[in-house]
């Protein structure tokens, strides 16, 4: 019974987490967004045929999400360093040299971009930075 229970809330809770995201062809849209946030984040999920093509690639199942976080404003109005982070669980990678497939794990990719609401890079110096210091 405990692991029905285990597994209804972890499905519920993947599905909220589906539902609250935007749902998008590319990652432009939560740039945008990311740039008009007060927090400077947005969050969505890769939709069409790109994701469907990368998911049967790597013979997984569950959503491509992607994480857009502002480390830094710039001076010039509508501009920031962006982190695009796109991610997702039960990919399987070759295993080169031993051949077949590895265990399904999650695979994230990471990628830094100073980016403006007009897709040209900010002209302007940095203004603050947004990531958190210890």
């Amino acid at each position: 019974m405990t692991v029905l229970v285990g597994a209804a809330c972890a499905l519920f809770v993947s599905t909220a987490m589906a539902q609250e995201r935007l749902q998008v062809r590319d990652a432009r849209q939560l740039m945008l967004s990311a740039l008009d946030a007060p927090d400077g984040k947005a969050h969505g999920v890769l939709v069409g045929e790109v994701a469907d093509a990368i998911s049967k690639r790597f013979s997984a199942t569950t959503p491509i999400y992607i994480d857009v976080s502002t480390e830094k404003r710039y001076a010039q109005p509508g501009c920031s360093r962006l982190n695009v982070r796109f991610w997702q669980d039960g990919v399987q990678l070759p295993n080169y040299g031993a051949g077949g497939v590895q265990a399904p794990r999650r695979q994230t990719i990471d990628f830094g971009i100073n980016y403006c609401r007009d897709g040209q890079p900010p002209r302007s110096p940095v203004l603050m930075d947004m990531r958190r210091r210890p």
